[in-house]
């Protein structure tokens, strides 16, 4: 997850902690040494205690598509050990407002049409060499709203009005709507069993 390291206008630099909260990391930021919990951004001990920063929109992806995609980005070269996180174990998470869902990572075998909040979503797994997922919103700038499903090439499609739409940028290929793009929405990707531990009330989604 990626959150704005900003309060009150002011920007913050964060720490590592060292220890888990709910099983998750936690961090704490220089200025105060409030502790804060990385799934959802809030202070949990100190002076900022119940603060929570804004969750911005972000995509997990292997590191060739996103450059391919993106051809100008920069990224940190340090070396790195192969981590115990697998995707198989873990559930995507989208929490909006007061609400939140969890889509268990083996379940989504094709495009996850849902609503969270109110808001039409939409959970797309990329399964394959480089497994990956983003979180769209399905509602268009001219307020239609789509309904999608993976095409045989990959893509994402419209079943309601045959446009197509690229899997990773949602931007328009073909078809009535080509010309809007699908707007990305935060998520986050947590073990089902913790899911529960930030989002009590929170539900699992029950598959199609």
């Amino acid at each position: 997850m990626v959150h704005r390291r900003s309060i009150g206008g002011e920007t913050v630099v964060f720490g590592n902690h060292g220890a888990l909260w709910g099983n998750a990391m936690t961090w704490f930021d220089h200025d105060t040494g409030t502790i804060w919990s990385q799934p959802i951004g809030e202070a949990i001990v100190g002076p900022l205690k119940g603060t929570i920063l804004e969750l911005l929109p972000s995509t997990l992806t292997e590191w060739g598509e996103w450059k391919r995609l993106h051809p100008e980005t920069k990224a940190l070269d340090a070396p790195g050990a192969p981590t115990r996180f697998a995707l198989q174990q873990m559930s995507i998470v989208v929490a909006l407002g007061e609400d939140s869902a969890a889509y268990p990572f083996p379940e989504l075998t094709n495009v996850a049409n849902d609503t969270v909040n109110g808001i039409p979503i939409a959970v797309v797994v990329q399964v394959g060499e480089g497994e990956s997922w983003t979180v769209f919103s399905r509602t268009l700038d001219d307020g239609a709203i789509v309904e999608l499903e993976f095409t045989e090439s990959g893509d994402l499609l419209d079943t309601v009005t045959g446009t197509t739409f690229h899997v990773s940028r949602g931007t328009g290929i073909s078809g009535p709507l080509a010309d809007q793009t699908l707007d990305q929405l935060p998520g986050f990707t947590s073990f089902a069993k913790d899911y529960t531990t930030f989002y009590p009330e929170g539900r699992m989604w029950e598959g199609f």
